[in-house]
C-alpha cells in the first residue's frame, strides 16, 4: 500500500516505539522483497560512506537510498570497544522522507532496526539455501546478533540442535540456557570447531579481525551466513571457507567492503536478489555455500517504511 499523500507532522519514534510495531513475521517478507527489488534495479543507493573515528576506534557511516515511494538515510556508528563497557556496539538514526515531494515523514531510532533487519536478511538467505528438515545450527558469537539471528531463523526453520561458541564462554553458556527448551538441545562448546563440525547452518556474528571459522571444519553441504565483519580490515572466515559459492546483498558493496572476500580473493557468484528473482541458480559445488552479509541501505529504508506504516495505522 502506498504511503498516504496527505501532509502530516513528521514523527519521532524511539526504540521502544519501533519495538512495539516491528515483528519478524512482517519484516522478513519486506526484506525479501527489498533484496529482490535491489538486484532488479528497482532501488537506488550508493555504497555507504564510512568516516573513521580513529581516536575512539570506531566509525561513522551514512547510508542513503531511494526505494519506491520513500527515500531516506541511516546514520550509523560502530564502536567495537563498547562491548567492554556494557554498551551496544552499533547505534543509528534513520530519517525517512516521501519520495514524491521530499517531505520528512519520520525520524526513528535505527539501532533495533539494524539488529532485526540484519537477522532478517540471514533468515531470507537460509530459507533459500537450506533444507526444510530440522537443522543443526552453529552460532559463533554470543551477543545481540546471535540472539536476533536465532529469533529470526526460528520463524522459518526448526532446529534439532544449536551449538554456540564465543570468545567469552560465560556469554555462550548464558545464551545456550536462553535458547534451550525441552524440545531443543542448545549447548555452549569449548571450541569453534566443536560448534561447527557437522552443522547444517553456521552463523558467524563476531567482531573479530582474524578468522574464527576454518573451512576444513565445514561439511560440503553446509551453509554459512557470515555477518560480523563489515569492513575491509575485518574477516571471520579463512581462505578455505571462502572456496565455495559466494553470495552477497550487493556486489558493488562487497567488492569494496568485505574483508572476507577481499583477503581471500574470492569470486562472487551472485547477489541474493538474483536468486530470489530467478535470474541465476546455484552451481554444483563440492564446497559450502557462503552468504556474506554486509547490510545495505535499502534494507534499512524498507524496514523504516514498514515501521512507519505500522505505527501510523494503529488505532
Amino acid at each position: 500500500m502506498p504511503i498516504a499523500s496527505q501532509s502530516k507532522p513528521s514523527l519521532f519514534l524511539n526504540e521502544d516505539q519501533v519495538r512495539s510495531v516491528l515483528t519478524y513475521a512482517d519484516l522478513i517478507p519486506a526484506i525479501r522483497l527489498a533484496l529482490a527489488d535491489f538486484s532488479a534495479g528497482r532501488a537506488l543507493q550508493p555504497v555507504r560512506t564510512i568516516l573513521p573515528v580513529a581516536t575512539h576506534s570506531g566509525w561513522f557511516g551514512t547510508m542513503p537510498a531511494v526505494y519506491g515511494d520513500v527515500l531516506g538515510a541511516k546514520l550509523v556508528t560502530f564502536y567495537p570497544g563498547n562491548a567492554a563497557l556494557g554498551l551496544h556496539t552499533h547505534h543509528a538514526i534513520i530519517q525517512l522522507f516521501r519520495a514524491s515531494t521530499g517531505e520528512p515523514l519520520a525520524t526513528m531510532d535505527g539501532r533495533l532496526i539494524t539488529e532485526m533487519r540484519t537477522a532478517a536478511v540471514s533468515a531470507v538467505a537460509a530459507d533459500l539455501l537450506t533444507s526444510k528438515q530440522p537443522l543443526t545450527l552453529a552460532i559463533l558469537g554470543s551477543g545481540v546478533q546471535a540472539r536476533s539471528h536465532f529469533a529470526a531463523l526460528s520463524h522459518l526453520r526448526k532446529f534439532s540442535e544449536v551449538r554456540i561458541w564465543s570468545r567469552n564462554p560465560a556469554n555462550a553458556q548464558t545464551l545456550a540456557k536462553e535458547i534451550a527448551t525441552k524440545e531443543l538441545s542448545a549447548q555452549a562448546t569449548a571450541t569453534a570447531e566443536q560448534a561447527v563440525t557437522g552443522a547444517d547452518l553456521v552463523i558467524t556474528v563476531t567482531s573479530t579481525t582474524q578468522p574464527v571459522l576454518v573451512g576444513r571444519w565445514l561439511k560440503p553441504t553446509a551453509v554459512v551466513c557470515a555477518v560480523g565483519s563489515c569492513s575491509p580490515d575485518r574477516r571471520e572466515l579463512d581462505d578455505d571457507a571462502m572456496r565455495g559459492t559466494i553470495l552477497v546483498e550487493s556486489r558493488q558493496a562487497a567488492l569494496r567492503e568485505s574483508g572476507d572476500i577481499l583477503h581471500a580473493g574470492a569470486t562472487i557468484h551472485a547477489e541474493l536478489g538474483d536468486l530470489l528473482n530467478g535470474t541465476t541458480t546455484l552451481p554444483q559445488s563440492p564446497y559450502p555455500t557462503v552468504f556474506k552479509s554486509l547490510g545495505i541501505a535499502v534494507e534499512d529504508i524498507a524496514s523504516a517504511r514498514l515501521v512507519y506504516e505500522r505505527f501510523t495505522q494503529q488505532p
